[in-house]
């Protein structure tokens, strides 16, 4: 009995020296958190980079349109040069041929593969997720997507990754095909703020944030005012109320 006791010790002590190697994330807040947050224009400028030098090398954004990206701050011409550098299908030719022409804030944000099989072929089979509303499908929204990125690590001792996968404390399963797509000086942000992975994941997080829920800051607005009436509407109705009673008394 006293031998099962210690090997039950053994065996919780080992789990738990395991689960320390996984160094905890600090806890993540943004801008944008609360009733009254709102968007950092600047953050989602930089979070729009890294998507677009690191992230749409595979995920895509097909229900994300170029010209959502006047609400991260840009002008509606800043909007139009940068979509007119990608090329998107046009209309059939007078032979029957396939064309293309530059995109324009009206297209959706083009998808770095044709279809899912292409998808799949060049990731080893893996489908890397849309990233439209990513940040709604995910729980945990943004600080999931930003813990993610940070998330990679060795396995702890005894723990084994299957072949192309890697390990990630903040996955599901902690085992993920993706690798690591940040790192400290992945991109050089326009705006000289010094882009370390933490920034990095802050940034696109954020953007991914905003394209998910472009209407967020809208919404609260919208919903500090009804909250402003109802409140102004229970003192009035409280006040005619008491007007009503104090001369049936």
């Amino acid at each position: 009995m006293r031998l099962a006791v210690l090997a039950l010790t053994g065996l919780l002590l080992g789990g738990g020296a395991a689960m320390a190697q996984e160094e905890a994330l600090p806890p993540q807040h943004f801008s944008f958190d609360g009733v009254l947050g709102t968007f950092d224009r600047a953050a989602l400028q930089r979070g729009f980079q890294v998507y677009k030098e690191v992230c749409s090398n595979c995920h895509s954004m097909k229900e994300a349109y170029y010209r959502n990206l006047t609400g991260i701050g840009l002008t509606p011409e800043q909007v139009k040069d940068i979509a007119s550098t990608i090329t998107v299908p046009g209309e059939l030719n007078d032979a029957g041929d396939p064309t293309e022409r530059p995109a324009t804030p009206a297209d959706h944000f083009k998808s770095p593969f044709p279809n899912d099989k292409a998808a799949r072929a060049a990731n080893n089979g893996a489908l890397p997720p849309d990233q439209s509303v990513i940040e709604k499908a995910r729980e945990g929204g943004a600080t999931y997507i930003a813990d993610l990125m940070l998330g990679y690590r060795d396995p702890p001792p005894g723990v084994k990754v299957q072949d192309g996968l890697y390990y990630n404390t903040a996955f599901p399963g902690h085992q993920i095909a993706m690798p690591a797509p940040l790192t400290d000086g992945r991109v050089t942000y326009a705006d000289g703020t010094p882009a370390t992975i933490e920034q990095e994941s802050r940034d696109v997080a954020t953007f991914l944030t905003y394209m998910a829920n472009p209407e967020m800051e809208e919404r609260k607005r919208m919903g500090v005012k009804i909250v402003l009436f109802l409140a102004g509407m229970t003192v009035v109705t409280y006040a005619v109320k008491r007007k009503i009673w104090a001369d049936l008394h």
